[in-house]
């Protein structure tokens, strides 16, 4: 019997659509016949706070919850953000985070500066790690929110699911009126 279950983590700042991307990645997966846990975190997220969501998947998922170290994919959209939550990362796992800085009100208020060449650090720690131009692509898409779908394609470049299992998923999680906006967003992201 394959137990073997898949770890994501989905991290960033209240806002950026996260909680939409994990909707759209539990769908994905469980239209692909997966069974799938899915929880959020939101640390006052309406006011900018930090947002996490576990999303794990395989063939039998008990808890929603990813144990601390044995994530596989981090899927950060915001660069601070994504370098705090490293440590629930195994060895060997895969970064992609959106190149874009929110300042936490720590920085914003002068108590603290936003930490430089956060990328090479981890790129340091984590090899497998690829920096997205999240909101570049979104705009070019037609619309900068859909930065979260240009990071949610950029991902599933590294999962086993078909093509055509995205798309569904899409079609359901996203509104009609953002839908086409979003497709091309996804594509963006998944070409890298």
């Amino acid at each position: 019997m394959d137990t073997t279950i898949t770890n994501i983590l989905l991290v960033g700042v209240g806002g950026q659509g996260i909680l939409l991307a994990s909707e759209i990645l539990s769908e994905a997966f469980m239209l692909a016949g997966f069974d799938v846990k899915k929880s959020e975190i939101h640390g006052m997220s309406q006011r900018g706070g930090s947002v996490v969501s576990h999303v794990r998947f395989g063939k039998e998922v008990f808890s929603p919850v990813v144990p601390e170290g044995q994530g596989d994919i981090l899927f950060g959209f915001e660069l601070l953000e994504t370098y705090r939550y490293l440590s629930l990362l195994k060895p060997g796992a895969t970064v992609v985070a959106n190149d874009y800085k929110i300042a936490p009100p720590s920085i914003l208020l002068g108590q603290a500066v936003y930490p430089q060449a956060l990328p090479e650090k981890i790129k340091a720690k984590f090899p497998d790690f690829l920096l997205v131009d999240g909101q570049g692509l979104a705009l070019k898409a037609g619309d900068v929110r859909a930065a979260n779908t240009v990071m949610l394609g950029a991902v599933s470049k590294r999962l086993q699911i078909a093509d055509g299992v995205w798309q569904q998923a899409l079609e359901k999680m996203v509104p009609k009126k953002a839908l086409e906006i979003n497709l091309k967003a996804f594509e963006f992201g998944r070409g890298l």
